[in-house]
């Protein structure tokens, strides 16, 4: 996607966020409704990582790695959130180069390592129900801890690879992203060099991403869907089950948003589609995730009632 009719280049060094809305009415509203959605995002995260720390019940690979996507998601919401509350608060639309493509590098890191962190917790749950006899040895506090760690290398390492060409870019004179964070897709937009190698980037990006986990979590939900319906009780099928039903719910969620962007060429990029999936993976899903894993989780609602100090679990239906 090359830029040879635009001449008018210059070097950048800031951008302007164009967020959801010019109208001060408007932004008024989205500040209040999106303070209050990070609140509870963070707070509610938070809260399941103490809580999962605090119970040594709890200190099983599910919940390890439970607390470790509660924190990523945490992570992943303050990203992006917070500027664009003080960009509001501030009535100013303006973020610096170097910020804008750190913002984009520690958006791609969290949002991959959400990616490794469901697929690892789905094989989890393959594990735990088609082969409980090998469950602690295949996943020991020190298999664990490798897989963590290797969540982390393969998504800073692409991160790195996808941010550091954006540095060597030239962007025209237009420098508006008509967005509340910084897009790859929108900063292609402004490029007035040649980007075809940031836009196999995208594609390669999201091919590893999105679809090497989600090949690997479809594979471990179908061999959990062959077990439990292998089960002759339907009171032992429906038990099987509900241990991966909020992860599934989630999974659902994620990828549905995250596939409707990532895996289109930058060329078809819409700002009103792309804004739209963003709240939801970026803001909405993470501050869900600590309802869906915990409110229907009869440990998790006895370890909260303990660490508040009841001694007893919380009424939810």
């Amino acid at each position: 996607m090359g830029r040879p009719g635009r001449v008018n280049q210059t070097t950048v060094s800031d951008f302007l966020f164009l967020g959801l809305s010019e109208q001060l009415e408007e932004q008024l509203l989205l500040f209040g409704i999106f303070l209050g959605m990070y609140l509870v995002t963070v707070v509610g995260n938070l809260l399941i990582i103490l809580t999962i720390s605090s119970d040594p019940h709890l200190h099983t690979p599910m919940y390890f790695f439970l607390a470790n996507l509660s924190l990523t998601d945490a992570c992943f919401t303050s990203a992006s959130i917070p500027k664009m509350l003080a960009n509001i608060y501030s009535q100013s639309q303006a973020v610096s180069y170097s910020g804008c493509l750190t913002q984009l590098y520690f958006l791609l890191v969290f949002g991959g390592l959400d990616n490794c962190l469901l697929a690892v917790m789905a094989y989890d749950r393959y594990v735990a129900i088609c082969q409980p006899l090998h469950y602690s040895t295949a996943m020991s506090p020190e298999l664990c801890a490798l897989m963590l760690g290797m969540c982390w290398l393969l998504t800073n390492c692409p991160a790195l690879m996808h941010t550091l060409p954006l540095n060597c870019l030239a962007f025209c004179a237009q420098k508006a992203i008509p967005h509340f964070y910084c897009d790859p897709g929108a900063l292609l937009k402004l490029a007035c060099s040649d980007t075809h190698i940031n836009e196999l980037m995208i594609i390669t990006m999201g091919l590893m991403f999105l679809t090497a986990p989600l090949l690997l979590i479809v594979l471990s939900f179908v061999r959990i869907s062959w077990a439990v319906f292998s089960i002759s009780s339907p009171g032992g099928r429906w038990k099987a089950f509900s241990t991966c039903g909020s992860h599934l719910t989630v999974v659902l969620l994620f990828y549905e948003s995250l596939m409707g962007v990532y895996l289109l060429p930058p060329s078809t990029y819409s700002t009103e589609r792309d804004s739209k999936a963003a709240i939801l993976y970026m803001v909405i899903i993470p501050m869900l995730n600590p309802f869906i894993y915990s409110l229907r989780n009869k440990d998790m609602k006895e370890a909260l009632g303990k660490l508040f100090g009841s001694g007893k679990t919380f009424f939810l239906p």
